[in-house]
């Protein structure tokens, strides 16, 4: 790893950190989730859909936190049968916590918010989905589909983490924000594809 990586590992690490142990209440353990295939810096990790295949590129010198939660999530086996179930044209496609019957998968700890490494919810940058609470996030994520600045941090707010990139399939993102959607009563929510768009498996790329 070059010195430049290094520091920039460094200093996210240092933000990390900061975050963690503003959150007292929390265990360590959930803090930092253990750091899983820790020779690759930015593991890619392919995932199957209904309509198609795309790789995403994780940033784990940026987010560490959040690439580490999400590859225990992929190894686990977690996202595989799982839907899209958030299709927003012009804004983002969400997915990987609710089955087919829209039953929600059993998660790990929430992670801390990592909002503010730098990485910004540009078109085609994925992130990790959360409520209202800045540290809520757990297994979903979404693809932003355009450049949302309004998800990224300001002075006096949390943003969203992004964690990675798609890096190929583009097109097939593309093709599930184009699917039509209706208000589906079993999730109580509106934007839900009409016709199931599913992650078949999800595994990280030799």
């Amino acid at each position: 790893m070059s010195m430049a990586m290094q520091r920039v590992s460094c200093q996210a690490l240092l933000f990390a950190f900061v975050l963690c142990t503003a959150r007292l209440a929390w265990a360590v353990g959930d803090c930092f989730p253990e750091e899983v295939i820790s020779e690759n810096a930015f593991p890619a990790v392919v995932i199957e859909t209904s309509l198609g295949e795309f790789t995403i590129e994780l940033n784990r010198l940026r987010a560490p936190v959040a690439a580490n939660n999400f590859l225990h999530y992929v190894l686990a086996g977690h996202y595989d049968g799982t839907l899209f179930h958030r299709v927003m044209p012009g804004f983002v496609v969400q997915g990987g916590g609710y089955t087919e019957t829209f039953e929600e998968r059993p998660v790990r700890a929430p992670i801390i918010n990592e909002s503010g490494n730098g990485l910004q919810n540009s078109p085609m940058s994925v992130a990790m989905a959360r409520y209202d609470d800045p540290h809520s996030a757990t297994s979903q994520f979404y693809i932003n589909l355009a450049a949302n600045t309004s998800l990224d941090p300001g002075s006096k707010n949390w943003g969203y983490a992004v964690f990675a990139q798609v890096i190929a399939g583009q097109e097939v993102i593309e093709a599930i924000a184009s699917v039509p959607t209706h208000y589906e009563p079993g999730l109580d929510a509106e934007n839900v594809p009409v016709q199931a768009v599913k992650i078949i498996r999800a595994y990280v790329a030799e």
